[in-house]
């Protein structure tokens, strides 16, 4: 079992509709009973336990834990599913994560997603960030929101998304400013991991390596889910600016 303890990430859990409960609930402060009142409201199931119950299943807790069966995403989704979402739309915007396993970075990334509009992340089965406490945390509940696809192939998954008229922009330090690149109709932005940034054959794909101009001296780099947060505000700036 997997249990979330996080006020924001209990909270939002509940709120998706997702499969979930039971809530089990110790000695609880105002912010705990607030989220008893809402999982009642949501007929989630309440357990009142032991604080000593709570320390052994979850030893993070506030008082409060929220009991889940499986790690996947609240938000899960397919490609399929997304192409007939997004049906004509012209300003769709998918997020490619090419191996993140730093859950920090993962759960960063997706409450950036939620923030800025991106219509679906779509990620590597089996190689991407696992720890749904630390996920739901960092992403302050954005993981309970934000559609994600998990995929076998992900090489197959951006041919998919060229087919759909999307153009793939990948993030690379050697790309050119991102402000300088037209960003707008359907976009694709592809992510690579911490340290190895992406894969070699997923670059290739790239319609374009798209850049944030360093301004500093002494780190090289920004953190990927820094990174993320700007390139997504820079596609939605482009667009606003031409409405």
């Amino acid at each position: 079992m997997i249990y979330l303890t996080g006020f924001h990430a209990i909270e939002e859990r509940i709120k998706s509709g997702a499969p979930t409960g039971p809530l089990l609930a110790a000695k609880a402060g105002p912010r705990a009973r607030e989220l008893v009142a809402l999982a009642v409201s949501h007929k989630i199931r309440v357990d009142r336990v032991g604080t000593s119950d709570l320390d052994r299943l979850a030893p993070d807790h506030r008082g409060i834990a929220l009991e889940l069966e499986e790690a996947g995403p609240a938000n899960e989704t397919t490609l399929e599913e997304f192409f007939s979402k997004v049906g004509d739309r012209k300003d769709a915007l998918a997020v490619v994560l090419d191996e993140i396993t730093d859950p920090h970075n993962y759960g960063a990334i997706l409450r950036s997603c939620d923030q800025f509009g991106v219509d679906i992340v779509l990620t590597r089965r089996r190689r991407i960030a696992k720890n749904a406490e630390t996920i739901s945390k960092t992403s302050a509940g954005a993981v309970s929101w934000v559609p994600v696809a998990e995929t076998a192939n992900l090489g197959r998954t951006v041919e998919e998304l060229k087919a759909a008229g999307f153009w793939i922009y990948g993030a690379d330090m050697a790309g050119e400013p991102v402000y300088q690149r037209d960003l707008g109709g359907r976009t694709a932005l592809i992510l690579g991991g911490e340290g190895t940034g992406i894969s070699r054959l997923l670059k290739e794909q790239c319609d374009a390596l798209v850049g944030i101009p360093s301004y500093g001296g002494r780190i090289d780099s920004l953190n990927v889910s820094v990174a993320a947060g700007v390139l997504f505000y820079e596609v939605q700036r482009q667009r606003a600016v031409k409405q």
